[in-house]
C-alpha cells in the first residue's frame, strides 16, 4: 500500500470552482483499479489531495483514466505541489478487519453454506437460484470476505467485480426478492452465531444494502455496467469495534 499527498495553494475566490473540479476528477479515480480510495481535506489556504494505492500508481498514470482524470483538473494544475509519496508504518496493532472480527473464513462458510440450504425453500428465492452452482455457497464467501478484508480469493478464482457483475447480468432480480435475500442472510446470521455487536452488524448490513442493490441495477434488461469498476472493499467506516 502506497499513499501520495498532493497539496494546492488554490486562491479564495477558486475554491468553488476547485471543488466541483475534484469532484468530477474522483470518478476517474473511482473507476481506476489501482487506487484504493482518495480524500480531499480543506485547510487554512490550501487543500490537501490523500491518494491511497493498491498497486504502483505509475500504473494508473500509463492508463486509461489518467488523461481524463488530469484533463478536469488541468485549470489549477499550476497550484499543485509535486506529490509526496509515504508509507504506512507499522506502530502497533491496527483495529481488526470486518472479516477477522466475523470470525475469517470459516465464519463465512458456515455461514453462506446454512443460508444456500434455506435458499430452495423460499418462494421468492428459489426461481432466482434454480441450477445453482453446487459450489455457490463458497464462491459468496469467497467474495464477502473479500470484501470484509479478508485475503483477495474471489479476485484470484473468479475474476473480481468484474466476475461478480457478469453473473447478474440479465437476471432481473426484483426488489422484493433482493430484500429477502437480505432478511435471510441476517436471519442466517443470527443462527449460525455472526457477531451481534452494534458496530459490526451496521457495517455487515451497510453493504448487503448497497450490494444487493447494485446487483439490482445489474441485471436490469440492457445494463452496461462499468467493466473496469474496482473490487469493493468494506469497513467500520465512522466506528470502531467496541472494546469497554
Amino acid at each position: 500500500m502506497m499513499i501520495e499527498y498532493t497539496r494546492y495553494g488554490v486562491p479564495a475566490d477558486r475554491a468553488e470552482a476547485f471543488e466541483a473540479a475534484y469532484r468530477r476528477a474522483a470518478a476517474h479515480l473511482a473507476a481506476a483499479p489501482e487506487c484504493h480510495d482518495f480524500e480531499l481535506t480543506k485547510g487554512d489556504g490550501d487543500y490537501v489531495v490523500r491518494l491511497t494505492w493498491a498497486a504502483d500508481p505509475d500504473g494508473f498514470r500509463a492508463g486509461p483514466h489518467f488523461a481524463p482524470f488530469t484533463a478536469e483538473l488541468a485549470d489549477f494544475a499550476a497550484y499543485a505541489d509535486e506529490p509526496r509519496r509515504h508509507e504506512p508504518v507499522d506502530i502497533g496493532r491496527p483495529a481488526p478487519t470486518l472479516y477477522e472480527w466475523a470470525g475469517g473464513a470459516e465464519a463465512f462458510e458456515k455461514l453462506l453454506h446454512a443460508f444456500y440450504l434455506r435458499v430452495p425453500e423460499d418462494e421468492l428465492l428459489a426461481p432466482l437460484f434454480a441450477g445453482m452452482d453446487p459450489h455457490h455457497a463458497h464462491h459468496v464467501a469467497d467474495w464477502l470476505g473479500e470484501v470484509f478484508g479478508g485475503p483477495s480469493a474471489y479476485s484470484t478464482s473468479r475474476g473480481g467485480h468484474r466476475g461478480m457483475v457478469g453473473r447478474h447480468l440479465g437476471k432481473g432480480i426484483t426488489e422484493q426478492q433482493r430484500k429477502r435475500w437480505v432478511s435471510l442472510l441476517l436471519d442466517t446470521a443470527d443462527d449460525v452465531g455472526l457477531p451481534d455487536d452494534p458496530e459490526f452488524r451496521s457495517a455487515f448490513v451497510g453493504y448487503l444494502e448497497w450490494g444487493t442493490r447494485m446487483a439490482v441495477i445489474f441485471s436490469r434488461p440492457g445494463a452496461e455496467p462499468n467493466p473496469a469498476e474496482p473490487m469493493p472493499t468494506w469497513d467500520w467506516g465512522n466506528v470502531r469495534p467496541w472494546q469497554g
